[in-house]
């Protein structure tokens, strides 16, 4: 592949995960990085987090996608300093005018009123309950979580409410929050994804640079479970020709953590993912790039992906069987294949604020 218009160097862009700044794809213009012509020279810059505020007038987002387990989910953050490279959210920083690539996780949106708008729509009079997922864009305990506490904010409202949430992560830093989280897994009103791509820390580093090491989210499951939260493990994404090997031991360790169930899913490359996907395979692993590129396209029609529904998380074809074969068996053999248990809706109510005259029933 040709190099990107706004390519960065390595030694700019230390612990990240794409190479370059490309436009987006609704930019009228693309923006070129040129020299000034000045025989002047500059040290160039390593590329630090910038976090911007917003405030939304809304907050919970319905989805309608039929393959998707829940209808609704709320998201803290834009953007996720995690840098996974294959982020299939990445595009979404393009509706904001910025590039999927390194703005998407060096250019962050945080939502410091989240907790309140929520609050507000949860108390709407046409408002019925059903489970919220967060992390399913962003992850909500990426590191400026640390700082900011809008996710631990937004907990608080959805135990004061006893609202159900489904929560996907990656960030070790859900351990904080195992006091608002255990007390709502007693009323059964939380589950935890926890996500393990690799087990292999150098492959773990490069393709999830800011993510914790494997083996530091395994003790976060095992913290977790102790405190009686229920948590699956999602193999996610397999990435043939890379990870797939891994599928037995991720779902052994773990097991072996404490874990009572686990799903998965196949690589995603939507939109602007693929090309950053492709330059980040020809700089680490280019003699591997053939492999992973035919299976992805045999298992899309010939494409690199396919958007359709109930096929864009799994592949079609021989190869995408196969795993789903593997993963099947080594579930049900490790006894994860159990289903977890239907979070409840019914004791939803909104808290009293100061004021409300309390009911007497």
């Amino acid at each position: 592949m040709s190099q990107s218009d706004r390519y960065v160097a390595p030694d700019q862009r230390r612990g990240r995960g794409a190479q370059s700044r490309d436009s987006g794809r609704y930019e009228q213009f693309r923006q070129v990085d040129e020299a000034d012509d000045w025989d002047i020279p500059e040290d160039a810059s390593v590329l630090r987090t910038q976090v911007s505020e917003e405030r939304p007038r809304s907050l919970i987002n319905y989805v309608s996608s039929p393959d998707l387990s829940f209808d609704r989910t709320i998201n803290p953050y834009r953007g996720c300093e995690h840098g996974c490279i294959y982020c299939f959210a990445r595009p979404s920083h393009a509706w904001l005018g910025l590039s999927p690539g390194l703005d998407f996780e060096t250019r962050l949106i945080a939502r410091p009123d989240a907790a309140d708008v929520l609050n507000h729509e949860l108390r709407a009079r046409r408002y019925r309950v059903a489970p919220i997922a967060i992390g399913t864009n962003t992850d909500p305990y990426q590191p400026i979580e640390r700082d900011r506490g809008i996710m631990r904010d937004c907990l608080a409202v959805l135990q004061a409410f006893r609202h159900p949430v489904m929560i996907a992560t990656k960030g070790t830093l859900i351990e904080r929050d195992i006091d608002i989280l255990a007390g709502m897994a007693a009323q059964n009103l939380v589950r935890v994804g926890v996500s393990i791509t690799t087990l292999d820390p150098e492959l773990n580093r490069r393709m999830e640079p800011r993510v914790p090491s494997p083996a530091r989210r395994l003790v976060t499951i095992r913290r977790l479970t102790d405190a009686g939260i229920p948590v699956r493990v999602m193999v996610s994404p397999i990435v043939p020709g890379l990870t797939d090997p891994e599928i037995e031991p991720i779902l052994t360790a773990a097991r072996d953590a404490g874990a009572c169930a686990a799903t998965w899913a196949m690589l995603r490359l939507p939109l602007e993912v693929a090309p950053l996907w492709e330059a980040w395979m020809d700089e680490h692993y280019p003699e591997r790039k053939n492999r992973v590129m035919s299976k992805l396209r045999e298992m899309h029609g010939g494409k690199v992906y396919d958007a359709q529904w109930f096929s864009r998380g799994r592949g079609a074809g021989a190869y995408a069987a196969l795993i789903a074969q593997r993963f099947t068996k080594a579930r049900k053999r490790l006894g994860l294949d159990g289903d977890l248990a239907a979070l409840d809706c019914t004791s939803f109510r909104p808290p009293p604020r100061v004021g409300d005259q309390l009911s007497l029933f």
